[in-house]
């Protein structure tokens, strides 16, 4: 054998076992676990190496606990056009005995939506929920000298398990690793699950602040050093409201926490009732108790970290913490949970958990978009995991995933929300439209689209959304300009000579729909896909140039079932050659290409 077949030899032997090594092969397989990527300034998730919009609905929170009450509602599910339900998984299921562990519940989730062919986001119940604890086991419930509980001022016990509890956290942290940990093992290969929920609204409720002990030794300290480092290393992006409160205080580098944020100011006669974000945001600083608010944001967001980082060592999908929002009528630390990742606190959240991914809003607040844009602040990407189910919850999807470039968006109570499913009692007739399933079935036949689009600025609604007798419409979107007509009566279709008018063969009058989507995506150059309808479109070049825009292609969608799927490519006499615009007669989604030429 010669000396260059050993070396040969040698190096395929070295490669063998190089690959071979277990964990070279987890770091390969973890290269197709969902995680989150930026893509053209959106952060996104990715799971099998592709962007995923999660089209979800959280169900009850005790619903996921029993296979055969979920056996009926996984099939409503699927149908509804979801892609991911988001399902509570219990300490108390799945630790009854210390140190002993029972993954029935959750391996019966895992493999029914998988038979449904649905995606799964885990909510870990385990320290608090609600900002109250009552998903623990009973051997933490029932032993306080280990697991001590939250005191208010006055002394009194709260049904809150303590940020002050070293036990408290430590338990809880190998109890989730060791669900992370088994998960990996029943899941690590097919990613039903993409993402976790750590606890659930998190905070004090009844109080501005714990007042055990522990508490108030630590309340009466320094602000830690790593915190007051992490403040003045990113003073010039801090959230307005925490930065204008350090400020007002004199940007102390050092002292306790009253000293440096402030003493508390309680009050009891400003409410947030019709007040706007701005003047929220002044009430917060100025009226209520920060300094206490900061203070449990520092305590939660660090025990937080612990239970996170152990279950991320274990497998290391995206993690978020849900938010509990101030709001009218309970504008004040503990009137919602004092601790929680509000938006004026983001900051200590972000230096105190950074094994946490999003931090998220459960958002029923009418104040839509103004939310969004505050949970959105210092890049933090917007998941909603909860979220009103009806009124306007198709419109705000679409202002999610369109505006704010969404991962996610999750009306709670799913399952008793079928939007008129069934058939009316009686009367045996079919059941009435679901805007939310309608909007989603849209939503997922163009995801590869608005995931390609999310950050760019090439996504633009048509408003009014719900008018088709909306005057003309002009949009500077890509190298055109757009005027678009709406109803059946619009004007704009035609022979491009600016002859003729609708086009006959256009569009299916099949589909009821009720999603209020009607928007436009600049799907590349000359590419523009539509949803809405009846209406009409022109172009005109931006840059003007001495030939005229023409139409390249036309293409049709069609509702079948409930799911859009492609229809017709329409060219020949359907477009007089392809010298005569194709209108949109009715809802629907359409796809048209344009080019100019001499």
């Amino acid at each position: 054998m010669t000396l260059k077949t050993n070396l040969l030899a040698i190096c395929i032997a070295l490669a063998a076992a190089h690959l071979a090594s277990p964990v070279r092969a987890q770091a390969a397989a973890d290269l197709s676990r969902p995680h989150l990527e930026t893509r053209h300034g959106a952060r996104q998730l990715v799971v099998d190496g592709k962007p995923f919009l999660v089209l979800a609905g959280e169900l009850h929170n005790s619903s996921s606990s029993s296979r055969e009450y979920m056996k009926a509602i996984w099939p409503q599910l699927a149908q509804r056009n979801l892609n991911t339900v988001l399902a509570v998984v219990t300490w108390e299921l799945i630790e009854p005995q210390e140190g002993r562990f029972d993954f029935t519940s959750v391996d019966d989730c895992i493999q029914d939506a998988r038979q449904n062919h649905l995606r799964l986001v885990f909510l870990w119940f385990g320290s608090w929920k609600n900002g109250e604890s009552s998903y623990q086991p009973c051997w933490v419930k029932a032993n306080p000298q280990r697991f001590p509980w939250v005191k208010d001022r006055a002394g009194k016990t709260l049904n809150i398990l303590s940020t002050f509890g070293d036990a408290t956290g430590d338990a809880d942290a190998r109890a989730y690793a060791a669900l992370m940990r088994h998960i990996r093992e029943v899941d690590g290969k097919e990613h039903t699950v993409l993402m976790m929920q750590v606890e659930n609204e998190v905070g004090v409720l009844g109080d501005s602040r714990d007042h055990i002990a522990a508490a108030n030794e630590a309340f009466a300290k320094p602000v830690p050093k790593d915190l007051m480092r992490c403040l003045a290393q990113h003073k010039d992006t801090l959230a307005p409201e925490l930065r204008d409160l350090w400020a007002s205080n004199g940007f102390k580098t050092s002292g306790t926490w009253e000293e440096v944020f402030g003493p508390g100011k309680p009050d009891s006669a400003k409410r947030f009732d019709d007040l706007t974000p701005e003047e929220r945001d002044i009430l917060w600083r100025q009226l209520s108790w920060p300094v206490d608010e900061i203070f449990m944001a520092w305590r939660y967001s660090r025990y937080v970290n612990k239970v996170a980082a152990a279950g991320k060592a274990e497998y290391d999908i995206p993690m978020y913490v849900n938010t509990w929002l101030q709001q009218p009528g309970c504008p004040r630390p503990g009137e919602y949970p004092s601790g929680c990742p509000e938006a004026q606190v983001h900051d200590v959240w972000r230096f105190g958990a950074p094994s946490i991914d999003i931090l998220a809003p459960d958002l029923y607040l009418p104040q839509f978009a103004e939310t969004c844009e505050r949970f959105t602040r210092n890049g933090n990407p917007l998941f909603i995991p909860e979220a009103n189910g009806r009124g306007p919850a198709s419109g705000n999807a679409l202002i999610a995933y369109l505006k704010f470039n969404a991962i996610g968006f999750s009306p709670f109570g799913i399952e008793s929300r079928s939007g008129g499913r069934g058939r009316t009692q009686g009367t045996n007739e079919p059941p009435a439209p679901d805007p939310l399933a309608q909007t989603y079935a849209i939503l997922d036949y163009l995801a590869p689209v608005i995931l390609d689009n999310q950050g760019k600025g090439t996504i633009a609604f048509l408003q009014p959304m719900d008018d088709t007798n909306a005057p003309p419409q002009e949009l500077k979107l890509g190298d055109y300009t757009l005027k678009i007509s709406f109803g059946a009566g619009g004007q704009g279709a035609g022979r491009l000579d600016g002859g003729g008018g609708f086009g006959e063969f256009g569009g299916r009058s099949v589909f009821t729909n009720t999603s209020p989507a009607r928007l436009v995506i600049n799907s590349g150059p000359g590419e523009y896909v539509f949803v809405g309808g009846p209406m009409s479109v022109t172009f005109a070049p931006n840059i003007p140039g001495p030939g005229r825009v023409l139409l390249g292609s036309f293409d049709e969608s069609m509702n079948v079932d409930g799911r859009w799927v492609p229809g017709r490519r329409l060219n020949g006499d359907e477009t007089r050659n392809n010298m005569r615009w194709q209108d949109m007669r009715s809802f629907g989604i359409y796809r048209y290409t344009v080019f100019q030429r001499d």
